[in-house]
């Protein structure tokens, strides 16, 4: 499973809100809910959140084994 919690955490270290990344960077909503629910984002939206937050992409998403 992939896990977006490193998302929330590059976030408060960027200083960058959800607010931010809605009305600034032009993100959507539906966008910021798929990463809250763990579901799946394109490699095109994960390169755009990458260029936007100057990280890497370990930094925005991890990889969890299912048990």
């Amino acid at each position: 499973m992939i896990s977006y919690a490193p998302f929330y955490k590059t976030l408060k270290e960027k200083g960058v809100s959800t607010y931010k990344l809605i009305n600034e960077y032009g993100l959507s909503r539906s966008l910021l809910d798929r990463l809250k629910h763990n579901k799946p984002i394109s490699t095109v939206t994960l390169n755009d959140l990458c260029t936007i937050l100057h990280c890497k992409v370990e930094d925005v998403l991890l990889f969890v084994e299912d048990e």
